[in-house]
């Protein structure tokens, strides 16, 4: 047997044996330190429907061209028309037929998972690079270019949960109820 294959099998059995060891009544197994509330905020940036934790900031689909021709174009082609990547924009009316098209504008459910994703996930090759204003002013531009909203739509904190998309009710969601003031 190879040495490093030797070093991997010693390192699953002392990762074993660390796992099954009993830990007393009410503790924490011991790998690494607890995080504190400031770390778990750093991390904690996804989005639900409703909007809650949108961060400040406001874009339009005019400005979000400028950003998607820079930053995004080069994977989703023009106008979010796909290659290499997914298309992300047409599709609306096609997710019944046999060639169903699953973009922003004809499968995603709410504008505010396309402002996590988009913050998240995207340029693939610099996630959590751009700033929260580029991030709206992006979104506003993938649901200008599915006819969702106008060209000049401010999108922000208030704005973007109000966005109705196509499909909204193509999904049961998991979500809790809002609840009503």
């Amino acid at each position: 047997m190879s040495t490093p294959n030797r070093l991997v099998i010693a390192a699953c059995v002392a990762l074993a044996a660390c796992a099954s060891e009993p830990q007393p009544k009410g503790k924490a197994p011991a790998f690494g330190a607890p995080a504190s509330p400031d770390e778990i905020a750093r991390y904690d940036i996804s989005i639900p429907p409703s909007g809650a934790g949108l961060p400040k900031g406001s874009g339009t689909a005019r400005e979000g061209a400028k950003v998607y021709e820079q930053r995004c174009q080069v994977c989703h082609g023009a106008k979010g028309a796909g290659k290499p990547a997914d298309a992300l924009a047409g599709g609306q009316g096609t997710l019944a037929t046999r060639t169903p098209q699953r973009t922003v504008g004809s499968y995603w459910p709410y504008a505010t998972t396309l402002f996590d994703y988009v913050r998240r996930a995207m340029p693939l090759t610099a996630p959590l690079s751009l700033s929260d204003n580029e991030v709206y002013a992006v979104s506003a531009y993938v649901l200008y270019i599915n006819g969702i909203i106008g060209e000049d739509a401010a999108m922000n904190a208030q704005s973007l949960p109000q966005v109705k998309m196509p499909n909204r009710d193509g999904f049961v969601s998991d979500w809790p109820p809002r609840a009503h003031n």
